[in-house]
């Protein structure tokens, strides 16, 4: 990874080197940015690399004209390997020097496309880059507005302070002060907004590839990757849909509930919640992504303590059985026949024939001491399930 973006010293050399130097992105004065990027420094290098390649394009985008010269340029420093962009059947093409690559195109390691019939690519030798979709995303992005295709008020602006983002959260803030902070992000308090918490290595990623809405903001608060996404609608169907055709090994995500934004930390803590009951399974994206509204009375098991939730037979069975041989793919199959309710169903969600999704599940079955036939005992099976998953989180 030294060699490639998103190392931690790769990041840190964007388009300044070689082109003119990167201004602030809209809506962002100089000295929040300047704080912005001391917090990156803080934080773990991938969540710091995935801010740092939002804000690069956001900045480009935000400090005037762009032309196709200086996009390509900067993007092939940003990435550190060869990039191109092809339009009208033009094509430019910059190395990592910020010079034109004096061999033809070389194999391209990933590519998007842009309207109106455009396309970008990166030349990496060997295999993508960690963040090569992501720079791919916004370069296709800003050469959108270049050519026309994009309004530039349409871009997504979706870096934040961090400082800000917490402060919004934070229910010990004033309000005066709350209100401020959204103001500064760029956010109206009298509005209702919802909170998106996101855990694992590719968690800002995840964020900043897929614009929720226009005005999301993305900060990383702690071990977590945020989203303040405006509006009272959830975004947890578009997030499954992400997760369902681009994959996020580990990525777990919680979607609170709709909150005024200067009641903000309402929405968060339910976000939490809901992250505690997400789970990456193998096969079933969907289990990564929980939204709090979807809940109801369930959710009041978030409020039994760990001990005693680790402590229940049920729960204590489920447990022993995924530390052992088989123990997971076990559990997968429990978890797609709950939510299915057919074994035939969920043999299709795990790609698996039915009669092994039936043997698995006949383990679990010896393991709880009951059968999964009845639907009282599916409900038990179910809540034993997810009690699991709260014990797993300290």
């Amino acid at each position: 990874m030294a060699t490639q973006l998103c190392s931690r010293t790769a990041v840190q050399r964007t388009a300044g080197a070689h082109d003119r130097p990167v201004r602030l992105a809209r809506g962002l004065d100089s000295q929040v940015m300047k704080g912005l990027l001391l917090r990156l420094s803080a934080l773990d290098a991938d969540a710091a690399a995935a801010l740092r390649v939002i804000a690069h394009f956001e900045a480009l985008l935000g400090a005037g004209r762009l032309d196709t010269e200086s996009l390509v340029r900067s993007t092939a420093g940003l990435a550190e390997c060869p990039a191109g962009l092809e339009v009208g059947g033009r094509v430019v093409r910059f190395g990592p020097a910020g010079t034109v690559p004096a061999e033809p195109v070389g194999a391209v390691s990933g590519s998007a496309e842009f309207a109106p019939g455009g396309r970008v690519w990166l030349e990496r030798a060997g295999a993508p880059g960690p963040f090569d979709e992501l720079v791919l995303e916004w370069m296709a992005i800003a050469a959108g507005v270049v050519h026309g295709g994009r309004e530039q008020d349409s871009a997504p602006h979706q870096v934040a302070d961090p400082a800000l983002v917490e402060r919004v959260l934070s229910e010990r803030e004033a309000v005066e002060d709350r209100a401020r902070a959204l103001r500064l992000l760029g956010l109206v308090p009298e509005q209702p907004l919802r909170v998106v918490a996101v855990a694992g290595a590719s968690s800002v990623a995840v964020l900043g590839r897929r614009e929720l809405r226009p005005g999301v903001r993305v900060a990383a608060v702690g071990p977590l990757a945020v989203a303040l996404a405006p509006g009272a609608d959830s975004a947890a169907d578009e997030l499954r849909a992400f997760l369902r055709e681009h994959g996020a090994e580990g990525v777990r995500i919680g979607v609170g509930g709709s909150a005024p934004a200067l009641d903000a930390g309402v929405s968060w803590a339910q976000a939490r919640l809901a992250l505690r009951f997400a789970v990456d399974v193998a096969g079933l994206p969907d289990e990564a992504v929980v939204d709090h509204d979807t809940l109801g009375p369930v959710a009041l098991l978030a409020d039994i303590p760990v001990d005693r939730l680790r402590a229940q037979p049920d729960v204590r069975a489920l447990a022993e059985l995924a530390e052992g041989k088989g123990g997971p793919a076990a559990l997968a199959a429990l978890t797609a026949f709950l939510r299915t309710g057919s074994l035939r169903h969920a043999a299709t969600d795990l790609h698996l024939h039915h009669s092994s999704v039936a043997a698995r599940l006949a383990g679990v079955e010896t393991a709880l001491g009951y059968r999964l036939s009845d639907p009282r005992d599916r409900f038990r099976a179910q809540l034993a399930l997810y009690a699991l998953r709260l014990a797993d989180e300290d």
